[in-house]
């Protein structure tokens, strides 16, 4: 989807509780979250690789500016929601790379949650200790 005030490129991702709205447009590879340099907001350099990983796998590193509203979740959440979001953009921008990107397996949504809390119980599967008597 391209915005049409702005000419970017538009991708959502989303992981656990964190959603990441990622807009990206040619340019020399500035990667901005939130305000803040890609290196400043995730800290990491493991979860900083793992938002740059779709750029890796097309060979395009460089060639984006990436610009991205994170909201929710932890830092580990927010960089492989980045990293969907991400993907899906180049998808937007460029159908070829969708086979590139699904054989990597960067456009799958993980889709696993936090189980809820069940009522009577310390959590959503720990029990509470039994007593015989």
């Amino acid at each position: 989807m391209k915005d049409k005030n702005t000419n970017e490129i538009l991708g959502l991702g989303r992981r656990k509780r964190a959603s990441a709205r990622v807009r990206i447009k040619p340019g020399s590879g500035k990667f901005i979250v939130n305000g803040k340099e890609v290196k400043d907001y995730l800290c990491r350099d493991v979860l900083v690789q793992a938002a740059k990983e779709p750029f890796a796998a097309t060979g395009n590193v460089d060639r984006y500016d990436v610009r991205a509203r994170c909201i929710g979740g932890g830092l580990s959440g927010q960089a492989f929601a980045l990293r969907l979001g991400v993907a899906r953009a180049l998808v937007a921008e460029d159908e070829n790379l969708r086979s590139t990107l699904r054989s990597v397996g960067l456009l799958t949504r993980d889709a696993r949650e936090v189980e809820r809390k069940k009522y009577g119980q310390p959590g959503a599967r720990k029990r509470f200790q039994f007593s015989k008597r």
